[in-house]
């Protein structure tokens, strides 16, 4: 379950995990695309309102957030201190059982 929003959360920039790059690297061209362009609209102040940026329940310590980035695929990413750690990009049912 998500609670949707930012929540007042500001992210300057971002840094890959080993297991991100894997996974972007299978992805098609459309895929990769329209990731590179979420990304960029997540460290947008104020966020564009389509980015559905959501923090997941039921995780804490870290706090994991997600952003949509197709009707399928989903990153998953740890905040802090203005730092999105991108940790997946997998489809939605992949992320919500594993993040």
């Amino acid at each position: 379950m998500t609670v949707v929003g930012a929540g007042g959360v500001v992210i300057a920039k971002w840094k890959k995990s080993r297991r991100f790059h894997k996974e972007y690297d299978r992805l098609s061209i459309e895929p990769r695309d329209r990731t590179d362009a979420r990304l960029q609209d997540l460290v947008k102040n104020p966020p564009p309102p389509g980015l559905a940026f959501e923090k997941l329940k039921g995780y804490a310590n870290p706090d994991i957030y997600t952003i949509h980035v197709t009707g399928n695929h989903k990153v998953s990413m740890e905040i802090e201190d203005g730092t999105a750690f991108l940790w997946r990009i997998a489809t939605h049912d992949e992320i919500d059982l594993m993040p």
